[in-house]
């Protein structure tokens, strides 16, 4: 856990509600957060929303050299990367099966998909290497439950979340590596890095709020209450977080 120390946070998808919200809680528990996304001038805005101290950095995610470009860059402004909260995604949808399309698949793929593997296999050493790494990831209820038109949109979280959980298991293995070599000053009982599953209907901010005054959105998670729910991770003990899929539904 991080103790009340200052954490190396990186927020991938970070100029979006959620984005904002989410690097703001980081920042505000004492986090130096880096806010990552494809177009400059919106990722710029984001973190001046978000905050004084929060850095924003432009990437496209889906290429893995970009993404270990921006692991270089990082290291070179504040070294090892303790978290990623990856905030990749978007929604696409059909009638039915019969007409899913290739265009749809392809961008869901790249999205939910290419860009949580890039990051995760660029930043894995980072955060198992971290006495308090975290990975967390935003899911769906849809996985659990697909319709026939959300069918792309499910099977490209649930490809996500098998990923997800696949890190979960590198962390176990890499924490049964270190405990085995007796490194002095380590706790062999207590594992250190987590990759989590947030699961959500949907999310609302205040601006949707706002434009609908009288909807209800109900089963929606408040882009806040996942920002306090990322913040939350590095002051839980990994060995109850690694591996989980924590429903933020309400």
């Amino acid at each position: 856990m991080s103790a009340g120390r200052t954490l190396n946070v990186l927020v991938t998808g970070g100029s979006g509600p959620s984005g904002i919200a989410t690097a703001r809680a980081l920042r505000d528990a004492g986090h130096r957060v880096f806010t990552v996304g494809s177009d400059a001038a919106r990722i710029e805005a984001a973190a001046a929303e978000a905050g004084h101290g929060v850095t924003p950095l432009v990437c496209n995610l889906a290429s893995l050299a970009d993404v270990r470009a921006l692991r270089e860059r990082i290291a070179g402004l504040a070294g090892r990367v303790d978290g990623v909260v990856h905030l990749v995604g978007g929604w696409r949808g059909a009638k039915g099966i019969t007409d899913q399309s290739d265009d749809d698949w392809d961008f869901l793929e790249r999205n939910a998909v290419t860009t949580l593997r890039n990051v995760t296999r660029v930043f894995f050493d980072d955060l198992a290497a971290s006495d308090a790494g975290r990975f967390a990831m935003v899911s769906s209820t849809a996985v659990s439950a697909p319709t026939a038109a959300g069918a792309s949109y499910a099977a490209a979280k649930a490809a996500a979340e098998a990923w997800t959980l696949a890190v979960a298991d590198g962390f176990r293995r890499a924490h049964a590596a270190t405990a085995g070599t007796g490194t002095p000053g380590q706790n062999s009982a207590a594992p250190r890095g987590a990759a989590v599953i947030f699961v959500v209907k949907a999310l609302v901010n205040a601006e949707m709020r706002a434009k609908a005054p009288d909807r209800k959105f109900p089963g929606f998670t408040d882009v806040a209450d996942l920002a306090a729910a990322a913040a939350g991770l590095f002051s839980a003990p990994a060995g109850d977080l690694n591996g989980q899929r924590l429903l933020l539904s309400h």
